[in-house]
């Protein structure tokens, strides 16, 4: 489908027979554990457990089918941790004993393919992007586009919006943002990670719409930033809450996301999604992680937090190479301290030292 991810980022994502960890002190024996969920942070996910399988011996099987099949599993306790794009509703946490925490932060992008359009070469507004999904702008030499691009020659050619098919947390960032700036959207469609699109094909994972759109002329999809650097997919500018067109950089995600409010942010789930400053990306999130705080393992809980302990302290790097924004570290310590007062073993003591 996508033959560079294929290579790389796909074996880096989706496969992800991926590899386990450990924190500070590494523990005599290998404990396996395993995961489901968001394709959003997969390729981080990948590279942070291969690095620690090198190190620690300990096997992560993580399934990447998407947030809404992650919240569904850890939620029915058939995997040791689920992971969402999506922040999972306080009510929802409480009722299912779950610990929520952020991993990473990434961004979402669109993506199109048109003969002779270089990446970021074509702007789009908040609200004709929403159009464009509405099914109100259905050709790219529609006089909404055009009156965005002076100068960029456009062809008379329908669009074809490509969407998330599965459950999908980076749908509901996507959604999300077209929320937040179109209202027509909010009322018609909302935000969450399965919506009934108006227009459009479906595809599966991240890797499912970046591979419809580079294989579709006239397409226009969605998908993590990591999806489209991997595959040179050709990328677009935004016009960001500013009024400036910015293109998709680390600059500008590192930019909206130290916008993000942890202090005020229950469970975590500080947004990013179209914040002030003049050179923000408009789509940027961080990723979660569910964890019971009842675990029916406790070692392989156990091992779940060393293993993102030891990504906190040592997997910035390999996350910046792939175009994830790292979290704060007070926010870290914060989510330290959370493992070591709500996730218990059978007896009530605390399984993170």
């Amino acid at each position: 489908m996508i033959t560079k991810f294929a290579g790389s980022c796909r074996a880096l994502a989706l496969s992800l027979g991926v590899i386990g960890c450990a924190a500070t002190a590494m523990p005599a024996m290998a404990v396996d554990f395993t995961g489901a969920g968001a394709t959003f942070p997969a390729p981080a996910y990948t590279a942070w457990a291969a690095e620690y399988k090198a190190k620690a011996g300990s096997s992560l099987n993580y399934q990447a089918i998407g947030s809404g099949g992650g919240q569904t599993q850890i939620i029915n306790r058939t995997v040791d941790f689920g992971a969402s794009d999506a922040p999972v509703p306080e009510e929802k946490l409480v009722a299912n004993k779950l610990l929520q925490f952020p991993t990473v932060i990434g961004s979402v992008v669109p993506i199109v393919n048109l003969d002779g359009v270089k990446a970021d070469e074509i702007k789009l507004s908040a609200t004709v992007l929403a159009d464009i999904y509405l099914g109100k702008v259905t050709k790219w030499n529609d006089k909404a586009i055009a009156d965005l691009n002076a100068g960029v020659k456009l062809p008379d050619l329908a669009i074809l919006p490509v969407y998330r098919a599965d459950g999908s947390g980076t749908t509901y960032v996507f959604t999300t943002y077209l929320a937040d700036v179109s209202a027509d959207w909010k009322g018609k469609v909302g935000a969450n990670t399965a919506v009934k699109w108006p227009v459009g094909d479906g595809a599966k994972g991240n890797d499912g719409v970046a591979g419809t759109v580079k294989n579709t002329k006239g397409a226009i999809g969605y998908v993590e930033y990591v999806y489209a650097a991997a595959n040179a997919l050709t990328t677009t500018q935004l016009q960001n809450k500013a009024g400036k067109f910015v293109g998709p950089t680390v600059e500008g995600f590192k930019a909206a996301a130290s916008a993000a409010d942890w202090d005020h942010s229950k469970n975590f789930a500080a947004s990013m999604i179209n914040t002030a400053g003049d050179t923000a990306w408009p789509i940027v999130s961080a990723t979660f992680i569910l964890l019971p705080k009842d675990p029916k393992d406790a070692a392989a809980s156990a091992e779940v937090m060393k293993f993102f302990n030891w990504a906190y302290t040592s997997g910035d790097e390999l996350a910046d190479k792939l175009h994830y924004i790292a979290l704060p570290k007070d926010v870290k310590d914060r989510v330290r301290a959370a493992w070591a007062a709500e996730i218990k073993d059978a007896s009530g003591a605390p399984i993170f030292k």
